[in-house]
This record gives C-alpha cells, structure tokens and sequence, in this order.
C-alpha cells in the first residue's frame, strides 16, 4: 500500500484566556493569523508549519494548569530573538545557552499561560539545511 502524503503540520494549545494568547501571538510574536474560527485561531511559524490556539473550555483537549509541551522555533539568529523577547516583557526562562552535548544554540521562554518554547540555531550546516 502506498503511504499517503502529508501537506502540512499544526501543533493545538489549549487556554483558559484565548485573547491573551492571541494578543501573545499577534503582537509578540508577530506571526500571520490564517484562520480565525472564533474558538480556534491558526497562525503560520513557517511554510507549512502553524500553531492553533483554542479556547480551552471548547476544544478537544481543555487547558491544563501545568503543560508538558515544547514547541521549538528554529531561527538564524537566536540571539537577535532572545533579546526582542526580553524587550517585550516575555517570561524568558534561561539565557542563550552555547553548544554543549548539542550542536545548537538556543534558549527558552514561556508564553502567558506556560506553555514553554525554545528558539533554537542547528549549528551543524547539513542538520541546518534539513529544517529550513
């Protein structure tokens, strides 16, 4: 059997307080709103990669008080980001950490309702190349 093809990926958070997020994503973040379904907003990270914010009282999952989810942003310049995230007022949870085990360069922060990000660099040229 033929595997079927994928044409995209959204990654869903769920919130107690959907227009804060929105606000988060919007002014922060700056990323393009693709859809607006009033309980549900899709907003683009990349070509095909988006994130959903749902109000987290109507959606298939409910907010939880602690949530076990990362989302990494891989960008090119991860100091440029930690320090435009600062400016805003973002909850930043590590400085830019320099490669160790890894051969990345990145740093974490928090959205208004904990959900936690990394913006990461992939410092090995060819590994680079396979997120872009």
């Amino acid at each position: 059997m033929k595997k079927p093809t994928l044409q995209s990926q959204i990654t869903f958070l769920y919130y107690n307080d959907l227009a804060r997020a929105a606000r988060f994503y919007e002014e922060i973040l700056k990323l393009e709103l693709c859809d607006d379904q009033g309980d549900a907003r899709i907003y683009r990270v990349a070509e095909k990669a988006f994130v959903g914010i749902v109000d987290g009282t109507k959606g298939h999952c409910r907010a939880q008080e602690t949530n076990a989810v990362l989302i990494t942003l891989v960008a090119d310049d991860v100091e440029a980001w930690y320090d435009y995230l600062k400016e805003c007022g973002v909850k930043l949870l590590t400085e830019v950490k320099q490669p160790g085990s890894f051969p990345v360069q990145c740093f974490f922060f928090e959205d208004p309702e904990g959900y936690q990000y990394e913006v990461q660099r992939f410092l090995d040229p060819e590994t680079s190349r396979r997120f872009r």
